[in-house]
Parts: C-alpha cells; sequence; structure tokens
C-alpha cells in the first residue's frame, strides 16, 4: 500500500524533473564550436611542460567558436585517456565570480558562472561550484553546485547544508524560446527535404 506521504514525494520529486527539463529545453551546444581555434588572454601565462598544466593568471579571456570563459585564474591540466590514447582537456577556472557562456544552436545563450568552474569539453561536462547559476531564457537555477552535460542535456543542482536549490522559470520566456526552437527544427526540417 502507498503512503500519502510517498506519493507526494514522487510528485515533488516529478515537478522538479519536469522544471529542470523544462528549463534545458532544448538545449544543444553548437558542435562546431570544439572544432574551432581557441583564443586565451591574460595579463600573465606560465607553463609546467612537465606536468602539462598551463596557467593563465589575472583578467583572463578565452574564446572558442561561441564559447566565452572569463575568470581571474585559469589553469588547463592536459592529460591522454590511457584507454583511447586520446588528450584529455580539463580548465579550472576561479573567479568572484568566474563565467561561461556558449551560444546554443538555437540561437540562445546558456550562461553559468560561479565561483569555480570546471570545464571538461572531452566529455561535455561543466560544473559550477560556489554560489553557482545557469541562466537561459531568463530562467535561473541557483545552488551550491551545478552540473551540466551539454551533450546529454541534463543539468543537476545540489544545495548546501545552509541553502537549498532555487529555481526561477520565466514561463512567457521559455515558451517563446520552445515556439523558437520548433520554427527552427521545421525550417531545417524543409531544407533538409530540399
Amino acid at each position: 500500500m502507498i503512503k500519502i506521504s510517498q506519493i507526494k514525494s514522487i510528485g515533488v520529486s516529478l515537478l522538479l524533473t519536469s522544471t529542470l527539463l523544462s528549463f534545458v529545453g532544448s538545449v544543444q551546444a553548437a558542435k562546431k564550436d570544439l572544432s574551432q581555434e581557441i583564443t586565451i588572454k591574460s595579463k600573465r601565462q606560465s607553463a609546467d611542460l612537465k606536468n602539462k598544466i598551463a596557467s593563465y593568471l589575472e583578467d583572463v579571456s578565452i574564446r572558442q567558436g561561441s564559447i566565452a570563459i572569463t575568470a581571474d585564474i585559469v589553469q588547463v591540466f592536459s592529460n591522454t585517456d590511457a584507454k583511447t590514447g586520446e588528450k584529455l582537456d580539463t580548465y579550472l577556472a576561479k573567479g568572484k565570480p568566474a563565467l561561461f557562456q556558449q551560444q546554443l544552436e538555437d540561437g540562445s545563450t546558456i550562461s553559468l558562472q560561479a565561483n569555480e568552474i570546471k570545464y571538461q569539453p572531452d566529455n561535455h561536462i561543466i560544473t559550477v561550484s560556489g554560489n553557482a547559476q545557469v541562466k537561459q531564457a531568463g530562467s535561473k537555477v541557483t545552488g551550491e553546485t551545478i552540473t551540466y552535460n551539454t551533450l546529454s542535456e541534463k543539468l543537476e543542482a545540489e544545495g548546501s547544508s545552509d541553502n537549498s536549490v532555487t529555481t526561477v522559470l520565466q514561463p512567457a520566456q521559455i515558451k517563446a524560446q520552445q515556439e523558437k526552437n520548433n520554427e527552427s527544427k521545421a525550417s531545417k526540417k524543409d531544407n533538409d527535404n530540399n
């Protein structure tokens, strides 16, 4: 026999899941970004070639296609996957706040900011922690840690012992973005059929 408290718990879980999914919507990172050149600007740069760590200090700006990262400090750790031999980079950005932005295929922008951003482009994972927030289409999720997978379009947010995760939705803007996405998909489908 299912108790009312269990039904309420399931209902809250479903509501939270649908809320997060509607926030993320049809988020699809522009795939061409990762094949673009990377430009890094900062006041100071250093490299530890033996350990494959590059450090960029003060007013750091990184651009790759529509991806933009700004921070006080960015370190890039280059590793090699033992199984595949592929190069794997991890960007660790710190700031007050550090900021990651990307224009999506539908023309909207997703923005993630926090005290620390860990970006793993090869794994399609962005983790923001410390006063973390994600914004898209006027809606916002805040928490202690937020992890976003640009490939699967999944977002997970965790609060701290002092603060819960907060989601603020802007229904009119979400609806407008969804309509724009549908128009974009229809236009693409028409172009593919021609």
